[in-house]
């Protein structure tokens, strides 16, 4: 049960390890991008590849997919970035248990967006998690851990990329102790439980009144989706790359300071952001010189 991109790592490990995978659950087809074409999920084309059937029920309410799922007769239902949580008349079903796979170090970080929010919070350190899912939200009791370095550099894109292919191979090891009785599962500390709520693409607005020092690791976040963004003259530029300055400034928030042609530097609540590379709101992604060769932003201009 899986349908992004993040998914797919694991439907190829469980694959190559030599595991039957009686089904493959993804969501509906839906629209995409700027032209609405009705795209395929990534896990759909992949088990179409592998020959593995697809089954894309709305909902798991509905009866004949959950008839399918009972007919599957699993010893697993295993569930990676899936999209829908599962009552308790379809955790009962497999024989052995649901077993999820979270982009976080459980409990830290439960909810939809852990990738993010690790970036954002300028964390050093993240990982993947497997678990026995109950009716919680990323509650169940862990199974295996494995970490994963964030660097200085990763957006939610590089790291987001890593930790699926982490979490496949965490995957396939957390099978294989349950195959030698060698599974132990955990109970979670759920006092120490954070949670990595859903982005919209309106979380991506940066509030230049933050420190310099949280907007970078936000920018960082934030990229490649939602975006992170400001305006300038009541015109949206996405920022996807930045840096901190070590200038000291007295001047407002958002406020464009003194510099070289080819730089930008702005104000923060504390600090300044030197912005490397944007976008606006129509063109190319470009490295900031090349930007400001076309789109010239003076000294004292405010971005909001």
């Amino acid at each position: 049960m899986g349908t992004p991109d993040f998914a797919v790592p694991a439907l190829h490990s469980l694959h190559a390890a030599g595991h039957e995978i009686a089904l493959a659950v993804t969501q509906p087809d839906r629209p995409k991008g700027r032209g609405r074409k009705v795209e395929a999920p990534p896990v759909k084309v992949a088990a179409a590849a592998l020959g593995v059937p697809v089954v894309q029920p709305a909902t798991l309410r509905d009866e004949a997919a959950l008839q399918t799922l009972k007919n599957a007769e699993a010893d697993f239902f295993i569930v990676v970035a899936f999209g829908h949580l599962l009552r308790e008349s379809v955790l009962n079903m497999p024989r052995l248990g649901c077993i999820n796979v979270h982009a976080s170090l459980l409990p830290k970080y439960r909810g939809p967006a852990p990738i993010h929010w690790a970036v954002i919070n300028d964390e050093k350190e993240t990982g993947v998690t497997t678990m026995l899912i109950d009716k919680g939200l990323d509650t169940g009791d862990i199974l295996m851990t494995a970490t994963e370095a964030i660097a200085g550099d990763d957006t939610s894109g590089s790291l987001h990329d890593r930790l699926a292919q982490l979490g496949a191979g965490l995957l396939v090891k957390t099978l294989d102790a349950f195959a030698a009785g060698a599974a132990r599962p955990l109970v979670q500390d759920h006092s120490l439980a954070t949670y990595a709520p859903l982005l919209k693409k309106t979380n991506g607005r940066i509030d230049w009144k933050k420190p310099a020092a949280q907007i970078e690791p936000f920018i960082r976040g934030m990229t490649p989706w939602p975006g992170a963004f400001t305006f300038l003259r009541g015109k949206r530029l996405k920022v996807f790359r930045a840096e901190v300055s070590p200038v000291q400034v007295t001047a407002p928030p958002g406020t464009v300071l003194e510099g070289f042609s080819d730089e930008l530097t702005v104000a923060t609540g504390s600090g300044a952001l030197c912005i490397l590379e944007l976008q606006g709101a129509s063109g190319s992604r470009l490295p900031i010189s090349e930007f400001l060769r076309g789109h010239r932003i003076a000294p004292g201009e405010s971005l909001n």
